[in-house]
C-alpha cells in the first residue's frame, strides 16, 4: 500500500524558517497533484499549499503567501514545504496528501476530497 512519510518538522522561534519534506514509503504509484494540509488543535483542516505537476501549477493559501514555497519530484512521489518567516498562528500538524486523479482545474487540489493518500502528520510549533 501507499505509505506517505512527512518528516522536517519541529520547534521554532517566530520568524525561523523549517523544511518539510513527504515521500512514499509504500508500493510505487502515480500521483496527478501533491498537497499539504494543517490542523491546529480545536481546529479543522486547512489547506495551506499543493502543486499539480502537469504544469507545474501551485496554490496557497493566502495566509502563507510569499512565505512558504511547494515543490517537488513527480517521478518520486516526494514534495517538499519550505516555511519561512513562520508565526505562532502556523503552528499545527501538517500532513501531505497525494492525489492519482488529474484535474482540469488546477485549483481543485485545494479540496481535501481529490486526495486519495495521506500521510501521519508531523508537527509543526512556532514560539513567539
Amino acid at each position: 500500500q501507499v505509505q506517505l512519510v512527512e518528516s522536517g518538522g519541529g520547534l521554532v522561534q517566530s520568524g525561523g524558517s523549517l523544511s518539510l519534506s513527504c515521500g512514499n514509503s509504500g508500493r510505487t504509484f502515480s500521483s496527478a497533484g501533491m498537497g499539504w494540509f494543517r490542523q491546529a488543535p480545536g481546529q479543522d483542516r486547512e489547506f495551506v499549499a499543493s502543486i499539480r505537476w502537469s504544469g507545474g501549477i501551485t496554490y496557497y493559501r493566502d495566509s502563507v503567501k510569499g512565505r512558504y514555497t511547494i515543490s517537488g519530484n513527480n517521478a518520486k512521489n516526494t514534495v517538499y514545504l519550505q516555511m519561512d518567516n513562520l508565526k505562532p498562528e502556523d503552528t499545527a500538524v501538517y500532513y501531505c496528501a497525494a492525489a492519482a486523479g488529474f484535474y482540469t482545474s488546477s485549483g481543485a487540489y485545494r479540496h481535501p476530497d481529490v486526495y486519495n493518500y495521506w500521510g501521519q502528520g508531523t508537527q509543526v510549533t512556532v514560539s513567539s
